[in-house]
C-alpha cells in the first residue's frame, strides 16, 4: 500500500493524531524528571494511553534530541513501542537538505528496521520539492511518507509561504501542486489556524493528498472548525492535538483522548 492509502485507512478508524511533545512544563505536570529518562517514560506512557483509542502519534524529535545520545535512545524506545502497538507513527523531524544529506535523513527515519523507523517523517522543501527526492524515493519503495510543511500560522512563515512566484502561484500553492503530482508518497502540513485563501490555496486543490493539521486545542483552532477550514478535504485531515491532551496529566490523558475522539466522530 502507498503511504496515502495507509493514511486513509488509519483515518477511517479516527482522525485524531496525538502529539508526543515532552517539554519541561509537561514533564513537571507529569511528575517526571527533566532528563532522557523522563522523556522516555513520558513517551511510553503516552503510547500506552493512545493505543486502542487513536491511530496516530507524532513524537517531536527535538524534545528528545536535547538530551543527546540518551535522548535518542529514549526516542528509539518510544518509536518502537508505538509501532509495536499498531500505531501509525509520524516522526516530527522537519528535515530538509539536498543530495546525499537528505538521502541520509530519509534512511534514518524511513528505512524498515532502522532504530528510528517511522511510518512518515515531516520535511521542509523550501529548497524545492526536488531536494527531497531521495527521501521520497525511499518512501515510495517502502510504503512510507514524507509530509511537507506547506502553510503554517507562525508569523515568521507568512511572507515566504505567501510570496507570489513568476507563474502567479504562491510558494505554498506551488508546493501543493508538486506534492499532488507524486504517486501517493507525500502529504501536506497545513495549519488549522490559517485562512487557506491567504496562501493562495483552496480545499479542492489538494487532490487526494493526506493532510496533517496542527493548531487544534491550545493553539486556538476548535474541532468544529475542521469543515470550515478544510472543506471537501476535511475527511483526509489528521487532527493533531498535543497540549490539550498531555496537559491533562497522566491520569487525564485517556479521558481527554476519548472525549476528543467522540467529538471528531460527531463531525462530518
Amino acid at each position: 500500500m502507498t503511504f496515502a492509502a495507509r493514511f486513509r485507512a488509519v483515518l477511517s478508524r479516527g482522525r485524531l493524531c496525538v502529539g508526543i511533545d515532552p517539554h519541561d512544563g509537561l514533564l513537571d505536570i507529569w511528575g517526571l524528571p527533566r532528563s532522557a529518562a523522563g522523556v522516555r517514560e513520558f513517551g511510553l506512557r503516552t503510547v500506552d494511553a493512545v493505543a486502542g483509542r487513536a491511530g496516530i502519534v507524532k513524537p517531536q524529535a527535538a524534545f528528545f534530541e536535547r538530551y543527546g545520545s540518551a535522548g535518542y535512545a529514549a526516542l528509539e524506545d518510544v518509536l518502537a513501542a508505538a509501532r509495536a502497538a499498531g500505531l501509525f507513527v509520524i516522526a516530527d523531524v522537519k528535515r530538509g537538505d539536498i543530495g546525499t544529506t537528505m538521502d541520509a535523513y530519509g534512511a534514518a527515519w524511513l528505512t524498515p528496521g532502522s532504530p528510528l523507523e517511522a511510518d512518515a517523517m515531516t520535511a521542509v522543501a523550501y529548497q524545492g520539492l526536488g531536494s527531497l527526492s531521495g527521501a521520497l524515493a525511499l518512501a515510495e519503495e517502502h510504503g512510507k511518507g514524507v509530509i511537507v510543511v506547506t502553510a503554517t500560522s507562525n508569523p515568521e512563515s507568512i511572507a515566504t509561504q505567501t510570496a507570489v512566484r513568476p507563474d502567479g502561484r504562491t510558494v505554498a500553492a506551488a508546493l501543493v501542486d508538486d506534492v499532488c503530482a507524486l504517486p501517493g508518497t507525500a502529504g501536506l502540513v497545513i495549519g488549522a489556524t490559517v485562512e487557506l485563501s491567504d496562501y493562495g490555496l483552496a480545499p479542492d486543490g489538494f487532490g487526494d493528498v493526506p493532510i496533517l493539521a496542527p493548531g487544534f486545542g491550545a493553539q486556538g483552532a476548535r474541532l468544529g472548525d475542521l469543515a470550515r477550514v478544510f472543506g471537501s478535504a476535511a475527511p483526509r485531515v489528521a487532527v493533531h492535538v498535543s497540549r490539550e491532551i498531555l496537559g491533562a496529566g497522566p491520569s487525564g490523558v485517556i479521558p481527554a483522548i476519548e472525549s476528543l475522539q467522540g467529538e471528531l466522530r460527531s463531525l462530518p
